[in-house]
């Protein structure tokens, strides 16, 4: 179970919100909702220990992240809103790399299988792929996380079709079927597949 406590973020001396507090168990998906500038990424950041709260604390199975650090982070995917790929490599090797780091090696097989499952040519240099495209090669990374608990995304719709959406909010559908947990920011309405969407906004914890 991922656990918020009493959380604030502060940024360019300004708060953006504080007192926040909510739990994401098993079977769960969150959405976090708020305007642009109210720390949508910026909780999202905090939730995967990439940032640090103003106050309060975010914990694992009990215990505060700060303590597990790497042993959590290998228990969460996090997706940032712009794709993290290098242009002068290939889909293919840019996702393997962002595998090995995330402490979970994948075949070679397996990442041509899930960039050509999000439509995405395995040896293209990514600075040859479209907006569309080189955020679906990052998104490709979901296809190999079923057995990692904790997904966080940043606008994963962003840039893509129907198609791809419908990819997308499926692969996270199941992925919260089959026990996992998720939160995501967006801005465009999606469903996911008969899977209950809980809503975080952040407009309730007023700085």
């Amino acid at each position: 179970m991922l656990e918020a406590a009493e959380l604030r973020c502060e940024r360019g001396g300004r708060t953006l919100f504080s007192g926040l507090a909510f739990t994401l168990g098993s079977g769960a998906l969150l959405r976090i909702a708020g305007p642009n500038g109210r720390g949508k990424t910026s909780l999202l950041r905090i939730l995967c220990g990439l940032l640090e709260p103003a106050a309060g604390e975010v914990r694992w199975k009990g215990a505060p992240i700060r303590e597990l650090r790497e042993e959590f982070a290998r228990q969460l995917v996090y997706l940032g809103h712009a794709p993290a790929v290098k242009d002068d490599l290939t889909a293919a090797e840019n996702l393997s790399i962002a595998c090995r780091l995330s402490g979970f090696p994948a075949t070679e097989k397996s990442i041509h299988a899930a960039l050509e499952t999000l439509g995405v040519p395995p040896q293209a240099l990514v600075k040859k792929l479209s907006q569309g495209q080189r955020r679906r090669s990052a998104l490709a990374r979901l296809v190999l996380s079923e057995s990692v608990p904790l997904w966080l995304l940043d606008e994963p719709l962003a840039a893509l079709d129907a198609a791809a959406a419908a990819l997308v909010t499926g692969l996270v559908a199941e992925h919260v079927r089959r026990g996992g947990m998720a939160a995501f920011t967006t801005h465009q309405e999606a469903g996911f597949a008969g899977v209950p969407v809980s809503v975080l906004d952040l407009d309730a914890f007023d700085a």
